[in-house]
């Protein structure tokens, strides 16, 4: 999925500074609570989606950068997806559906559906585009569509596709599945250039679940419909729980008489200092330039959608100044 803001700002984002993790006997972790904002996916009739990644709050969670949440909406009146060839340099991005389906394109060739319960994930390395519609059969779509930002040694990786269906496993009154790295003994198949977790659960009414985590990952839990506690924090729908570094248990409790949707995101803190604007992530204000330059340009670089009807996106206008880096908050 594209950023289609009109004027995106541009994102020095950092995770080296100390976050003030959770080590064993000092009790339960503290849980940081994230609103999201809600954004236009482009055009007047436009679907909006709720962003909780990046935001002035938090930048990264791992090396999780992006995260937009949509839906349910009626394609009647929101209008559904329709973003055309747009570029990426620097991500994964990882497209997860709830309801609906959605037509893939990009410049590798691949042409692919996104169905609920099945995850594409396309590797942009140094260029690739794509395009993202939803079809004709889609009366209603929601989900959330993720970035991962790739470390300094992988982060001009050749162009990738990979499709991959999870299996379900049913824990305590909870359904899982597990889309990236590993929780609660199923482990996904699909490469990432960090460890990475990133995993759906869907819980009973008042279901309460424990998940073994790993002590060197930030975690984050995304929710999806209904109010969830997270440890001792309750999250409301939209709303992103962060936990920091330390912890080896989450508790996730359904606080509500009807089934809860959660993501769970996770991964150690990110090493590389990165800068993000627009669909670009790169080390510097110059990457950017040169990124938007090239895809102004319609170079090699990205390559092209074949089979999408309509136009490419073009970039934004760059900012006027760069700005100044942004960074986790200091440990408290």
């Amino acid at each position: 999925m594209s950023n289609v803001e009109t004027e995106p700002a541009e994102v020095r984002c950092g995770a080296l500074v100390d976050d003030g993790g959770w080590s064993a006997g000092a009790g339960a972790p503290r849980v940081e609570v994230l609103s999201a904002r809600e954004v236009p996916l482009g055009g007047p009739r436009a679907m909006r989606v709720r962003r909780t990644l990046p935001q002035r709050a938090r930048t990264l969670i791992g090396a999780w950068c992006f995260a937009d949440h949509y839906g349910p909406n009626q394609v009647t009146t929101s209008g559904g997806m329709d973003v055309g060839p747009h570029p990426h340099t620097g991500l994964q991005t990882v497209s997860w559906l709830f309801s609906g389906e959605i037509e893939h394109r990009d410049s590798l060739g691949t042409r692919a559906l996104i169905r609920p319960g099945e995850m594409n994930l396309m590797t942009g390395g140094y260029g690739i585009c794509h395009s993202e519609v939803s079809t004709p059969r889609t009366t209603i779509i929601h989900g959330v569509q993720l970035w991962v930002a790739l470390p300094e040694e992988h982060r001009n990786a050749d162009r990738d596709f990979e499709h991959y269906v999870p299996e379900s496993m049913r824990i305590d009154g909870a359904e899982i599945r597990v889309f990236l790295g590993s929780l609660a003994g199923s482990t996904s198949p699909v490469r990432t250039f960090t460890p990475l977790v990133g995993a759906e659960i869907t819980l009973e009414p008042r279901a309460e679940i424990a998940l073994p985590v790993d002590t060197a990952f930030e975690h984050g839990l995304l929710v999806d419909g209904e109010d969830v506690r997270l440890v001792d924090t309750v999250l409301r729908p939209a709303e992103l729980g962060y936990v920091p570094c330390g912890a080896d248990v989450l508790t996730v409790v359904n606080e509500s008489d009807a089934p809860a949707r959660v993501i769970l995101l996770g991964g150690p803190p990110f090493e590389d200092e990165i800068v993000m604007w627009w669909n670009f992530i790169g080390r510097s204000h110059e990457d950017i330039v040169r990124a938007r330059e090239e895809w102004q340009a319609a170079t090699e670089r990205f390559g092209a959608v074949d089979g999408f009807a309509g136009d490419r996106l073009p970039a934004p206008a760059l900012p006027n100044a760069i700005i100044t880096p942004r960074r986790n908050p200091p440990r408290r």
